[in-house]
Parts: structure tokens; sequence; C-alpha cells
């Protein structure tokens, strides 16, 4: 499952052509807020169409871009899913052969806009709504990349095979014995919320946890979205992680899951957005990007997505558990990007995947 291209291979990939003769530099200075004018709108409809690459879960992502093309008309979004290890990929692959398709990408790998900012590929820009109403902490200073949603890496079960009493409540619990053969998890080699949850698990546990969980007979799927699906459908009892913006959605559609989070904290996963500096509908990429970051864009991807949101006008869903309330595991997007094959070198010498 090692991917064809790491990390590494990118950057040199990018150094061949230049990209990185800007690294580590920073803008002169943030750029002003921008609103959502007329002119912008016209320009973008004259465009017509916006690219987003994507790591959402592909029905909401599709649905969030509905939401926008209801509201805008005359454009239309393509969504292209994949998760986000190959999205990186597919982005350095592309650069490097002067492809330039995508207009706006986000993945769950704050990691990516890190390292993206630096070989300068992103276009800044901040939408106003960010600069009001986000935390400051969570947002780039240049303006390169903005927090478009939060989301966590959660310990979910079947509620039709454990009962509650039995269920884990913590990381340690899923250790016990009679969990042996009857957990599923998703990998970092190809999740970016899974690379994250691992960085900050082994961090805040011990990379012990992972030897030990690997002789638990775990099965190993790929992406984030994969763990909840396993588990509505009986496969196994458990899961070690996974979204869980998806696990909320199939559970309100019915799915037997019920949410756990753990004791020692839940991974918490901030997936940025961003518009790529050589994006073929730059209009209409921004419009994207405006519109997102709105109150009204935000609200789309908490009610229909599960999601979470930072704007500070957003409601949370009576039914869901404020994130106040949920102790998370804190976020390093920068310690990610200096440590990511090493992340995935050490899983796959405990998992053998």
């Amino acid at each position: 499952m090692t991917p064809e291209i790491t990390r590494r291979s990118l950057m040199a990939g990018a150094a061949a052509i230049g990209l990185t003769g800007i690294a580590g530099k920073a803008s002169a200075q943030a750029p002003a807020p921008a609103k959502i004018t007329p002119e912008l709108i016209a320009a973008a409809q004259k465009e017509g169409k916006v690219v987003v690459y994507t790591s959402v879960e592909v029905q909401i992502a599709e649905k969030v871009a509905k939401a926008f093309e209801a509201k805008f008309p005359g454009i239309k979004v393509q969504v292209e899913r994949s998760g986000s290890e190959r999205i990186l990929q597919r982005l350095g692959q592309e650069y490097f052969s002067r492809i330039y398709a995508a207009d706006v990408v986000t993945t769950s790998d704050a990691a990516h806009f890190v390292n993206w900012k630096k070989e300068g590929i992103l276009a800044p820009f901040l939408p106003e709504d960010v600069a009001r109403h986000f935390p400051k902490e969570q947002v780039d200073p240049d303006g390169s990349y903005t927090p478009w949603r939060a989301s966590l890496c959660v310990i979910a079960y079947n509620t039709r095979l454990v009962k509650p009493e039995e269920a884990p409540t913590s990381f340690a619990d899923l250790l016990d014995p009679k969990w042996n053969g009857r957990l599923v998890k998703a990998h970092p080699s190809y999740s970016g919320t899974i690379l994250t949850a691992t960085f900050q698990i082994s961090r805040d546990i011990g990379w012990d946890y992972f030897e030990k969980l690997a002789k638990q007979r775990v099965m190993q799927v790929q992406s984030a979205t994969e763990p909840p699906k396993k588990l509505a459908q009986g496969e196994r009892r458990v899961m070690v992680d996974g979204n869980e913006y998806l696990s909320i959605q199939m559970k309100a559609d019915g799915a037997p899951i019920e949410i756990v989070y753990a004791k020692e904290g839940t991974p918490m996963v901030v997936s940025p957005q961003a518009v790529l500096k050589q994006a073929p509908n730059p209009n209409a990429a921004r419009l994207y990007q405006a519109w997102g970051h709105t109150v009204e864009g935000q609200q789309v991807i908490v009610d229909v997505g599960g999601m979470r949101s930072f704007h500070a006008q957003v409601k949370e869903p009576a039914n869901r558990k404020p994130l106040k309330d949920i102790k998370v595991m804190k976020e390093d997007a920068a310690a990610v990007a200096t440590q990511v094959e090493k992340i995935k070198e050490q899983y796959t010498k405990y998992f053998g995947t």
C-alpha cells in the first residue's frame, strides 16, 4: 500500500520546475479580506465552471456542490474525489507536467498545505467571513489556505453486535482480547485523516499502542470513509478509527452505529481549503472559496455533511455533542509535515501493509 510517489519525490519534482524557489517565503502581507461582489459573481459565471479536488466523501461533496450551484446559477462544480494522499500525488504529478486542471483543493491533511504554500502553488485569498468569524489561530497569516472544516477521527461500534455496556470507551480498551479479529481501521498511506490521527495518537499515547493493536488481527482498509461502512454492514463490530461526519450521517439514516469519544482524547483533523495559483477558472475558484466560508456555506457542511465548523455564527444540531464538550487531541500540521514518511514507515512496520 506504499504510495508510488512519496512527498520527498514530489518535492524533487517541484524543484525541477522551480516551484520550490520561494520555499519558506511568506507573502509580504496578508491579502485584504475579500467580499462576494456582483463583479466577482459575474466573472465567475462567465467562466462557468470550478474544478474541486477533495477528500470529502463524494456524496457529501456533491451536496455541497449542488448548494453552491443553486446559489450561483450558471456555474458548474466538477467534484474530483480521492483520498488525501492520492490528491497529493495527483497534484504533484500534474504540476510537474505543467497540467493545471484544478481550481480549488481541500484535503484532510493540513500538512499538505504547509508544503504547498512553501512550493508557491497556492493563491493567497482571504474570505471576509474567515477574517471576521474564524479563530485567528486557525487561519494562515498569509491567507494561503483557510480552515474549511474540522472533523474528528472516532471510535465507533455496531449496536446490533455490541451492547452499550460492553462497548469500548478508550483506545486502551481496543487491546482487549475480546476484540481480536473484530476491528476495522483505515490506513495513513491513503487517508490524510488517518495520517493526522496516527501522528496524534503516537505522540500522546505512544507507538507501542499501535504495536499492540497490530496483534489484534485488524481488518485494514484505505479511506477513513470505509470503516463506518464496514461497521454498518456488520463485517466488523468495532472501528478503531474513521470519520465522525460519515458516522453521524449513516446513524441518522438508520445504520446501527454508535460513536465513542475516547477517554484519552479524540484526534481532531483540520481540513484546509485553498485556491490554486494556476487555477484555470480563477474567479469561480475565489467565489467557491468565499461562499464556502460564509455562514451559509459552513452551515451546509454541518447540516448535510455532519462536519464541524470554526465559524462563530454556525449552529450545531441539537442532537450532536458540541465540540467544546469533547476532549480532543491537539493538531500540529507543521510537525506532521516533517514526519510523514516516518509515520507511514513505522505504521507499515507493525501492520505489514
